[in-house]
């Protein structure tokens, strides 16, 4: 089998899609709690149950999307063409979801509902055929290491834009209307992103589609299918893990400004600085870590970073150099460990195609997604129920002593433990480079060996 090399072009134009979801993805985990509690008027309570409520649907819909994404058929290929069928309504999803009617305390809170499902279903629909793609753009596993690489420097350049301009935006529109202001700064987010997905579905083509007379099953068939995958397990409860620290980190920075350091004139400084960070890991993950195995390389620096969060809350808030040095050091540790975990679920799906006979990219991505939008929930959940727990008042020129420190605790301790503890379930992954040769040599046979060694091979390696 021939293992398909990428331009630089096509791995820039891939990643550029990432940097159109990261506009509302990089929007949603710093801003909308604080959006919620302190301009929209939702209780922090209100606010942590709705992240975690709106899951329910996204355990239905993910992988119900990957299921369709999957047997798609166009002109266009499988999962591509979703980048430009969905492109529009995801830009009006990012907007409306900002947007604060006046229609009383319920209707409030109904809007805030409804709109956040129909982000959330709109992030799926763009999102999950997306992620998929990548396996079908190349069959190389290194090639997809760098591709993820890419993929993610230029979904923190998302990121970057977002913290260098969202407040900035949020004051120049709204003249000092903050409601209005996060209104008009997220229907600029979402032209942007409308425009990026349009240019990467322009600039990319799939070549690796699995053969068409694969037998189609059920979604239901599909997830009994990918349930006795115990590689897909391992990364389905890490993604949950490690989404819920990252959150916990993510959703608690404005807190953490604002009350823990007391600065919140640096807000924007201090976001930017990280987007940064995260992009210097993103770029050297690629040309720096390819060369030694994936599955130790994320070890370690899964346990380093979750070191460094944890030792920012031993830092005097004051101390604001070291506070920024230690926000580098874990940014460019933690973004460099996730080309390596997104290029293991492509792993994962070949490794799928080698114990089965089916190629199940789609439900793979959807369900790691939906793995990813639960670590979300449980986090923004996390973060609202506790504030609420201790007495945060949202829009408040101060709050307790109590509140402070665990604004503190919820930036720095709880998401490090989290990010250390990972390491273990990391121990029950397998897929490594020696397995992945395997693997490589099995899909290079013809469907009929595929199939008989496969089962020889899942036995003997992986039980």
């Amino acid at each position: 089998m021939e293992m398909i090399k990428l331009t630089a072009k096509e791995k820039i134009a891939y990643g550029l899609g990432d940097t159109g979801c990261n506009f509302v993805w990089q929007t949603v985990m710093l801003f909308l709690a604080y959006f919620y509690t302190d301009i929209y008027g939702l209780s922090p309570a209100h606010m942590g149950t709705m992240f975690l409520l709106v899951r329910v649907i996204d355990a239905v819909t993910d992988p119900v999307m990957g299921s369709i994404a999957d047997r798609t058929k166009s002109r266009f290929g499988r999962y591509r063409p979703y980048l430009a069928w969905v492109a529009v309504p995801f830009g009006i999803a990012c907007t409306a979801t900002f947007y604060t009617p006046d229609v009383g305390e319920t209707g409030k809170i109904i809007y805030a509902y409804a709109s956040y499902i129909f982000l959330t279903l709109m992030y799926t629909a763009i999102n999950v055929p997306y992620c998929a793609m990548a396996n079908a753009l190349t069959n190389d596993s290194g090639e997809r290491t760098s591709l993820q690489s890419y993929r993610f420097a230029l979904s923190t350049a998302g990121g970057l834009i977002v913290a260098l301009v969202a407040l900035p935006l949020v004051d120049v529109i709204g003249g000092g209307d903050k409601q209005l202001g996060y209104l008009g700064a997220m229907a600029v987010m979402g032209i942007g992103a409308i425009g990026l997905f349009f240019y990467s579905f322009s600039n990319t083509k799939e070549r690796c589609l699995p053969e068409a007379n694969e037998v189609q099953q059920s979604v239901l068939a599909d997830m009994k299918v990918l349930w006795k995958n115990t590689q897909w397990r391992v990364l389905f409860v890490l993604n949950v893990l490690l989404l819920t620290g990252v959150v916990l980190k993510g959703a608690s920075t404005m807190y953490y400004v604002n009350n823990v350091m007391a600065r919140p004139d640096i807000a924007t400084l201090f976001m930017v600085v990280g987007m940064l960070a995260n992009i210097l890991g993103a770029i050297g993950s690629a040309p720096v870590l390819g060369r030694f195995d994936k599955v130790k390389t994320y070890r370690v620096l899964i346990v380093l970073s979750g070191f460094l969060s944890a030792a920012l809350f031993w830092v005097e808030p004051s101390n604001i150099v070291m506070v920024f040095v230690l926000v580098i050091l874990l940014g460019i540790v933690q973004m460099s460990t996730t080309p390596l975990l997104w290029s293991m679920m492509s792993d994962v799906v070949d490794y799928e195609k080698t114990r089965s006979n089916r190629a199940l990219g789609g439900m793979i991505f959807s369900t790691n997604l939906f793995a990813i939008k639960l670590g979300i929930a449980i986090g923004g959940a996390m973060v609202g129920w506790i504030l609420a727990g201790v007495g945060y008042v949202g829009g408040a020129e101060s709050q307790s002593a109590e509140a402070v420190v665990w604004i503190n605790l919820l930036y720095t301790v709880f998401p490090g433990v989290i990010f250390a503890l990972l390491a273990l379930v990391m121990a029950f992954y397998d897929l490594n480079s020696q397995k992945l040769k395997q693997i490589k040599a099995l899909l290079a046979l013809d469907a009929k060996d595929t199939q008989d060694v496969a089962v020889k091979v899942h036995h003997a390696e992986l039980g």
